[in-house]
C-alpha cells in the first residue's frame, strides 16, 4: 500500500476526460469525430488532441518494405491460442466522482455519460461502487451507523440517493450491459474493535449481522434499479490505513470464515446471484490468495480474486492462476500517479499497466475515481 500522499493523489482513470469535456463546453467547442472505416489493406491512423478525439486521419495503403532490411522482431498472431475471456474496462463511481458529475448541467452530464459509457464511444462496462464511505467520499458514513444494531433496524441507503444512485442509473441507461461490483472500505463502526469506521478490525461476533448488511445493500440497490453483479468482502484486506480513512483489517482466516460461513450462505439462501471476489488488494498478497482458494468450503462460494497494483508485480497473478486455473482474476483499482509531472501524458506507462494485467490472466481492468477536478478532488 502506498503512503497516504500517494494513495490519495492517485488521480485514477477518466478524470482527465471530465476536465476535457468541461473545457470544450466552456470554449463552445465540441470534439470532432470522423468514424470512417478504412478500406481493405489500409492502415488506420487516429488522431487525438485538444479538439479531435480518435479522428481518422487520411489512410494510405500498406505495402511491404522494399530495399530495406527488416528488423529481427517478429509478431506472430495465432487466433487458435486462446486465454481468458475479457469482461471489460471501467472506473469507480466514488461518492466524490458522482458529486462532481452532479454539478454539471444536464446537457453536459448526458454528453459526458454518452462519451464514457455508450458502446459506440469509450464503452466503459465494468465499474465499481463503494458500500458506504471510501477515502473519496463527501463524509464518513455507513448504512447503519450509531449504537450497536445487530438486527439492522436503522439500515438506510438514503445518503446514496442524492447523486450516486442517479449516476449509476444514468450510466446503465446509456450502457445496459454495464457490470457493477461493490466494495466496502469499512463495516459500520459498531461492528469493529475500535468502534470507528477509521482503521481498526472487524469483531467476529458481528459476522452474521455484517453478512445481512451486504444482503440489505444488494436488495436496496436492486429496488432502486441498480443491480450489483459482484462484491468484494473488503477493500484492501491487509491494511487499516493507520486510522486515517475508512478501512478495516481482515486477517486471512477471518476472510475465509466470513465468506464460507456467513456471506456465501446468506447470498445463496436468498437466491441472490451476486458473485463474491476475494482479497481486493495488491499483487504481493498472491500467497494469501492461493491459501484462501485452497479452502474447498470457501471455493463453493467464491472463486475469483480482485487485485490492485500498488505493490508487487502483475506476474504474481499468474502464480495464483497456476495454482488454481479455474479462478478468475479481476483488476479492481489503480491509476496514474497524480504527483508525477507527466501523469496526464505518459500513456505508455498506463498502457503497460493494462497490458501486464491482461497478460497475467485479468479479465477486467477498473480504474479508481471516474472523475475528479484538475486538483484531484471534487
Amino acid at each position: 500500500m502506498p503512503t497516504q500522499r500517494t494513495r490519495r493523489d492517485f488521480l485514477k482513470f477518466s478524470a482527465a476526460g471530465l476536465a476535457a469535456s468541461a473545457a470544450t463546453e466552456a470554449l463552445g467547442a465540441r470534439p470532432s469525430r470522423n468514424t470512417g472505416n478504412p478500406g481493405p489493406g489500409e492502415i488506420t491512423v487516429r488522431v487525438t488532441d485538444e479538439i479531435r478525439r480518435f479522428e481518422v486521419a487520411p489512410a494510405s495503403a500498406w505495402r511491404p518494405s522494399s530495399g530495406r532490411k527488416l528488423s529481427g522482431a517478429i509478431i506472430t498472431l495465432n487466433p487458435e491460442n486462446k486465454f481468458q475471456e475479457i469482461l471489460g474496462f471501467g472506473a469507480a463511481f466514488t461518492d466524490a466522482s458522482c458529486y462532481l458529475v452532479s454539478q454539471l448541467s444536464e446537457d453536459s452530464r448526458q454528453q459526458l455519460f454518452h462519451e464514457l459509457f455508450h458502446p459506440s464511444e469509450l464503452g466503459l462496462n465494468v465499474c465499481r461502487t463503494c458500500i458506504g464511505a471510501s477515502d473519496y467520499s463527501t463524509e464518513v458514513y455507513s448504512f447503519d451507523e450509531g449504537e450497536p444494531d445487530p438486527d439492522l433496524k436503522r439500515f438506510s441507503i438514503d445518503h446514496d440517493r442524492g447523486y450516486l444512485l442517479p449516476a449509476l442509473r444514468q450510466a446503465r441507461k446509456v450502457n445496459p450491459e454495464l457490470f457493477l461490483f461493490s466494495s466496502p472500505w469499512s463495516p459500520p463502526g459498531w461492528m469493529k474493535a475500535n468502534g470507528s469506521m477509521l482503521g481498526g478490525s472487524m469483531r467476529k461476533k458481528y459476522f452474521g449481522a455484517y453478512a445481512q448488511y451486504f444482503v440489505k445493500f444488494l436488495q436496496a440497490y436492486a429496488a432502486e434499479g441498480v443491480a450489483i453483479q459482484a462484491v468484494t468482502s473488503q477493500n484492501e484486506v491487509d491494511t487499516d490505513q493507520d486510522g486515517r480513512m475508512p478501512a478495516c483489517l481482515w486477517g486471512q482466516e477471518y476472510e475465509i470464515e466470513f465468506v464460507k460461513k456467513h456471506l456465501g450462505p446468506v447470498l445463496r439462501a436468498g437466491n441472490i446471484p451476486t458473485k463474491i471476489w476475494l482479497l481486493d488488494h495488491n499483487y504481493n498478497l498472491w500467497g494469501r490468495a492461493i491459501c484462501e482458494l485452497d479452502d474447498p468450503g470457501l471455493r463453493q462460494y467464491a472463486n475469483a480474486v480482485a487485485w490492485h497494483g500498488y505493490a508487487g508485480s502483475a506476474e504474481m497473478m499468474s502464480r495464483v492462476q497456476d495454482a488454481h486455473p479455474e479462478a478468475a482474476m479481476f483488476w479492481t483499482e489503480g491509476g496514474p500517479d497524480f504527483t508525477s509531472p507527466d501523469y496526464a501524458t505518459d500513456w505508455a506507462k498506463w498502457g503497460r499497466t493494462f497490458t501486464e494485467a491482461l497478460r497475467n490472466w485479468c479479465r477486467s481492468i477498473t480504474g479508481w475515481n471516474l472523475a475528479l477536478d484538475e486538483h484531484g478532488r471534487p
